[in-house]
């Protein structure tokens, strides 16, 4: 609650305070004539039992309990001594609050104690202290004061109902809304990681294999493994630097622009990629990343179970859908006959999640003739720019 909704509540107690008050102490006066029996004690008496029965109203909200039970001894009181001319509605503005501010293990026990009490405290006052009506009408009177009491204490009680229930629903939707920026920060590591290294692993196998025979290739790779491993520390510590400080600077979102760079790294890790984009530049920002980062994973899958060899990327866009397709040749030393199975690990996965993201289909497996074959389609719709 904002502090200006709650000093307007507050404002609004005090009023309801100040009216009650007034109205008690009207009740009060010796010359009161409607027929009933009337207050024959001293005034300041009277006046001291309608402070007590409205003012308390003002602090309800702080203390609900024990206004209560401050409000409903001095309407007790009142109804003893032929003072209260009105269903308890000091009472049920306490009630209200106990129901609405109290957890149900202390406002239902206070409600049957406060029912109790005033409906026995009114039939005492109209039918045996002073009696103004028979036992019938007593009950009346009793049974209208526990419905304004019973009333006002269901409605707070059933309003904490639908606040807890509310906040338990935005507790979720906070807890769903972690898991999805837990699970996307998990994807991104993996893609910065994974393709990383496995240039870094690939590049470095060539160059303990070439280090004797050809001194010069084994310096190259490793200036390919220095570049790499550089770059892949500046993303790391770009990703984990956002994770760690609020409001920290981010780095530039991959797009599809940087596809010929992918294809350069893995062209130097031994994998020569054909790639082909066509009538992508329509594509909203997050499509685009979520493009990229499938090609990102489906080369590193290429360059890590298949280099060298040789693969085809192709991005195409209409009006329809997306279409992302990577094909590879797969190993030279392995047969057509025996090609590789599904590899293991998160890549395959982060690329399903990122397809079902945008209700696409996500296709991968071996083929046939040999190599490795994923296939993504995502819809147009909702996927372009405004």
């Amino acid at each position: 609650m904002t502090p200006k909704r709650q000093r307007h509540l507050q404002a609004l107690d005090l009023g309801a305070a100040l009216a009650l008050t007034a109205v008690y102490i009207g009740f009060a006066r010796p010359n009161t004539d409607d027929g009933q029996p009337v207050f024959e004690g001293p005034f300041w008496l009277g006046c001291l039992i309608a402070v007590a029965v409205g003012l308390p109203i003002a602090v309800r909200r702080r203390w609900p309990l024990a206004v209560l039970a401050v409000v409903l001894t001095a309407l007790a009181t009142a109804s003893l001594l032929d003072i209260t001319r009105e269903p308890y509605a000091a009472a049920g503005l306490a009630a209200y609050l106990v129901g609405l501010a109290e957890p149900a293990r202390r406002s239902v026990p206070a409600l049957a104690v406060t029912l109790t009490l005033a409906c026995g405290a009114v039939y005492l006052g109209e039918a045996v202290v002073t009696p103004a009506d028979d036992g019938r009408g007593a009950f009346g009177v009793a049974g209208l004061v526990a419905l304004v009491i019973g009333g006002a204490w269901g409605a707070g009680f059933t309003v904490r109902g639908r606040r807890d229930e509310a906040a338990r629903k935005q507790r979720r939707r906070s807890e769903r809304a972690l898991d999805e920026e837990r699970l996307r920060i998990a994807r991104e590591l993996h893609d910065i990681v994974s393709h990383n290294l496995s240039l870094i692993a690939v590049t470095a196998g060539v160059a303990g294999h070439v280090a004797e025979a050809d001194p010069r290739e084994a310096r190259a790779a490793l200036k390919v493994i220095e570049e790499t491993s550089r770059s892949a520390l500046a993303e790391m510590r770009r990703t984990l630097g956002v994770l760690r400080t609020e409001g920290a600077p981010l780095g530039p979102v991959p797009d599809l622009d940087g596809l010929e760079s992918l294809a350069a790294e893995a062209h130097r890790a031994g994998v020569d990629v054909d790639l082909r984009v066509h009538a992508v530049e329509g594509l909203a920002e997050g499509t685009r990343l979520t493009v990229y980062r499938i090609v990102q994973e489906a080369i590193t899958n290429v360059v890590r179970h298949a280099a060298p060899t040789r693969c085809r990327v192709t991005v195409e866009a209409d009006a329809r859908e997306v279409r992302i397709d990577i094909v590879d040749e797969g190993p030279p030393s392995v047969p057509r006959q025996t090609a590789r199975q599904l590899p293991g690990g998160h890549g395959l996965l982060g690329m399903r999640e990122r397809a079902m993201m945008y209700d696409g289909s996500f296709e991968a497996g071996p083929r046939p003739e040999g190599g490795f074959a994923v296939s993504v389609r995502l819809p147009a719709e909702g996927n372009r720019r405004p």
